[in-house]
């Protein structure tokens, strides 16, 4: 996996990216994130997808800390890189959300796992940008679950981020187990997942 180059973003640029972010008026259901420096809006996702989130969601609080959380709606910020993500669903620690003030995006270095399951409207950035940008962050894990790969839908776990790039841990089609290691030490049945678009 390469990492994409990436030019941090001006501080004052962030400020004013995100005020324009909080203060517009969206389409409905829709997803905006800052991508790269770079606001991205997509359509909302579509029933299967959300219940693959569904089912990753259930089998990773049956192994989560009582003082971790999962989040699918929840924005984890990287500012010194223009970034500011929605990722499908994010495990982050209860302390770190308990500093937070107001609207205020999360660090996304405070995520330890992050799952994007990709739709056609997102999936170069799911596999490419994010990808880069995670490993960027030190998210210790991400779990790609890519319904659109072209050999076919994949799930792919990243983590030992180093040098800002992600080792590919594992690499499973559809129908086949994945398995998280420590913290999580979980088993994913990827058999459960729809196939349609």
């Amino acid at each position: 996996m390469s990492a994409l180059p990436a030019e941090p973003a001006p501080g004052r640029y962030w400020d004013e990216l995100v005020r324009f972010w909080e203060e517009s008026n969206w389409p409905e259901g829709s997803k905006v994130e800052i991508i790269d420096g770079i606001i991205v809006v997509t359509p909302p996702p579509a029933a299967p997808h959300n219940r693959i989130a569904e089912k990753v969601q259930r089998r990773l609080y049956s192994v989560l800390p009582e003082n971790w959380g999962i989040y699918q709606t929840l924005g984890v910020a990287h500012p010194s890189y223009g970034r500011l993500y929605i990722p499908d669903l994010v495990v982050i620690p209860d302390a770190v959300l308990a500093q937070m003030e107001g609207g205020d995006p999360v660090p996304l270095t405070a995520a330890e796992l992050t799952v994007e399951i990709t739709s056609p409207s997102n999936a170069s950035y799911d596999r490419l940008n994010k990808a880069a940008a995670y490993a960027q962050a030190g998210v210790p894990l991400y779990l790609l679950i890519d319904r659109f790969a072209p050999a076919g839908p994949t799930v792919t776990l990243y983590g030992e981020p180093e040098d800002n790039v992600y080792q590919e841990l594992q690499k499973v089609k559809f129908g086949e187990e994945v398995h998280l290691p420590e913290p999580f030490d979980l088993t994913i049945d990827t058999g459960v997942f729809p196939f349609g678009a």
